[in-house]
């Protein structure tokens, strides 16, 4: 199979979906590895290293044209719509359900689209995503600190341990990888760590590997105002269901916040979990709402770009290659975890979510692949 790498072009993005030792694991493995110009510079691997692992340099469109397998990092962007062919298998961050324009150029040219995200295991955890919400939470916490500076326009204080003053209070919603990236951080500096979960076994994990300045409270309305009122930062980690038009923290409740709060939304669900929240940029990362600033850069690894795309690459190449190797149809039989991230296939939309929140057919995805 010809295996393409491309460089990526939203604003801000540096991550690269495949390390030099990833592409020399294609090649090892009998398959073609076409990659661009600069495709890794963001992420600290130059060309040359991509060259001595055995991949070839290419032209951006004839990259498209002749690879089999797009294998990047990113959604695609409205510029690459037409450089996607029928029966090319894309393998990347999709997100469909926001980009419903996205998914229908999928569609209309027949891609095996798969996405990252959606793929599960059998302990109910998304292994392809887990490292990117592990830095994203640690993200987060840095972009707080970074924010809460006086010569940032934030409330100057420190979010640390002091001795001789309070020590501030940091809220985490949800106790699942972005959450415990979140409070490692957020605890290790002394802070005083609330987070709020309704999964049971998830604060269990968390009590046990996390120190005790972190307390623990289950998601109720109660528990979530008294925390909105103490806290210094908010970081909100849960992803919200696409069709819920309810929200765990309404605009009204930021008068619940002490003046100098910020919202810090990791998830970045626009108008999710916090009605307040739009997706922002690296580029331009904050905004106010009702004196509350809100953080809400919707892709927090790139700015760790190094380490980010060695773990996205360990994580995402086991599927990469049994794909390449046994073709896409017939790894996705034989793996249902790889299967749940079909998004489309020969024209047909595979994932229920971006089907009912765009009211589009939806097909199953194995009776697709069987169908097809």
């Amino acid at each position: 199979m010809i295996i393409g790498l491309p460089k990526e072009i939203k604003k801000n993005e540096y991550r690269v979906a495949a390390t030099p030792s990833a592409v020399a694991a294609f090649v090892k493995h009998g398959h073609t590895v076409l990659f661009e110009t600069d495709c890794g510079a963001g992420a600290g691997f130059p060309d040359g290293e991509y060259q001595a692992a055995g991949g070839q340099k290419t032209p951006r469109e004839e990259l498209y044209r002749r690879c089999d397998m797009l294998y990047k990092v990113k959604e695609i962007e409205e510029s690459e719509f037409d450089l996607l062919h029928e029966g090319q298998i894309v393998f990347t961050y999709l997100h469909s359900n926001a980009h419903p324009e996205m998914a229908r150029a999928l569609l209309a040219r027949g891609v095996t689209a798969v996405a990252y995200e959606d793929i599960d295991d059998d302990r109910g955890g998304f292994p392809a995503l887990a490292p990117m919400s592990v830095l994203a939470g640690k993200g987060g916490y840095i972009a707080a600190m970074w924010f809460s500076q006086t010569v940032r326009g934030g409330s100057g204080r420190l979010l640390s341990q002091v001795p001789g003053i309070p020590t501030p209070e940091i809220a985490i919603i949800g106790c699942g990888n972005s959450g415990m990236g979140a409070a490692e951080l957020a605890a290790g500096c002394g802070n005083k760590v609330s987070m709020l979960d309704i999964n049971w076994r998830a604060m269990e994990r968390a009590r046990e590997i996390l120190p005790p300045n972190v307390e623990l409270l289950y998601s109720d309305r109660e528990n979530l105002v008294t925390c909105l009122k103490r806290c210094d930062v908010l970081i909100n980690c849960i992803n919200w269901d696409k069709t819920r038009r309810d929200h765990l923290v309404y605009r009204e409740d930021l008068k619940l916040m002490k003046p100098g709060a910020m919202i810090v939304d990791v998830a970045c669900d626009d108008h999710g979990a916090i009605e307040t929240c739009e997706s922002t940029t690296h580029a331009d990362p904050i905004y106010y709402v009702d004196g509350i600033l809100h953080y809400a850069v919707d892709n927090i690894p790139s700015g760790f770009a190094a380490t980010a795309s060695r773990t996205l690459s360990a994580a995402t190449l086991p599927y990469a290659l049994a794909m390449a190797d046994k073709g896409a149809e017939q790894a996705m039989l034989e793996d249902a975890h790889l299967r749940r991230g079909l998004t489309t296939y020969k024209g047909m939309l595979t994932l229920l979510e971006t089907a009912q929140k765009h009211n589009m057919p939806f097909t199953d995805p194995k009776d697709a692949i069987l169908k097809g």
